[in-house]
């Protein structure tokens, strides 16, 4: 199952309307009663008790009842603090979960992406999600080096909103900043030369508004982003030790996650890094796919998990 992090609540009674892409699909077209909630935000829970209650619908919809109990895998930031991750395993256990176990998501990525963690040879990932990114170093099963920002997807277009109401005093929604950012976003000024037409709402005048946005101009607006993901691998890439550094200057980084789809990201890093970056085969299932293989493999790569915190 492939669904957004997003539930549709009335505001009123705190009923759950709808969840995922259904829940997508209303923000910003809905009434005012009808609120679209991201229990998570920046890799981490702003309100426990929607997370917990977005945990069990999901764990319903793919056919597992409160009564059979699973074991349930998490992927986490590395980043994580010991309250935030005893969070996620209350409101994972209080959705019906027997078993709870955490990764972090670099590693689950590396998994995802087929790299032999366990092997005396340095890799590397980027991972750009929607709330943080991730960059790691692994060898021997383990993270020699890394850095977590928090800083994604989402801030992309918050950014772009940004940018738009500054400078043409237009208010856009998030689905709309989204679309911009998948159509015409960039990291790299190779890809500019193009431009698309953008409706919003006139600040002063409240009216629909049409107005055009250059790919240039796009990708200003991400600037701060984007050169905060590249100082991240830079930095992670620097902490590595010198015979690890030679090994990733063979194998090359690999770049996951849905924000690493950003037009350009790979060519900018490979600039700036001077290692050649290669984008991973499923960069939006990386992650959960790597943390599927751990669950099919549970005992031999449970020395991967996090403690639990109990």
């Amino acid at each position: 199952m492939n669904e957004p992090t997003v539930l549709a609540l009335n505001s009123r009674t705190r009923e759950v309307l709808a969840m995922g892409r259904e829940a997508w699909e209303m923000i910003g077209r809905t009434p005012g009663y009808i609120v679209a909630e991201r229990p998570l935000r920046k890799g981490a829970i702003t309100d426990f008790d929607t997370t917990q209650r977005m945990i069990r619908l999901l764990l319903e919809r793919v056919g597992v009842s409160r009564f059979s109990r699973p074991r349930v895998l998490v992927c986490v930031p590395s980043a994580i603090t010991a309250v935030e991750r005893r969070a996620v395993e209350e409101a994972t256990r209080s959705a019906g979960a027997s078993v709870v176990r955490m990764i972090e998501q670099p590693l689950a990525a590396a998994v995802g992406a087929g790299l032999a963690i366990d092997e005396p040879i340095g890799n590397m990932v980027v991972d750009v999600g929607g709330g943080t990114t991730e960059t790691a170093v692994f060898a021997l099963g383990g993270i020699v080096s890394s850095c977590a920002l928090r800083v994604g997807g989402f801030d992309m277009d918050a950014a772009l909103q940004g940018y738009v109401r500054e400078a043409y005093g237009t208010a856009l929604g998030e689905r709309t900043a989204e679309e911009i950012k998948m159509a015409v976003g960039s990291s790299h000024p190779s890809y500019d030369g193009v431009s698309v037409q953008v409706r919003g709402r006139d600040l002063f005048s409240g009216m629909p508004k049409a107005i055009i946005l250059s790919s240039a101009e796009v990708r200003e607006a991400l600037m701060d982003q984007t050169d905060a993901i590249v100082d991240a691998t830079v930095k992670c890439l620097g902490q590595a030790a010198p015979d690890l550094a030679q090994d990733i200057m063979y194998q090359g980084i690999h770049l996951a996650g849905g924000g690493g789809l950003l037009r350009g990201m790979t060519k900018r890093l490979a600039e700036e890094t001077g290692v050649q970056v290669k984008r991973v085969e499923a960069p939006l299932e990386c992650v959960v796919l790597g943390a599927g293989r751990c669950l099919q493999f549970f005992d031999t790569m449970e020395h991967l998990f996090l403690a639990s915190s109990r």
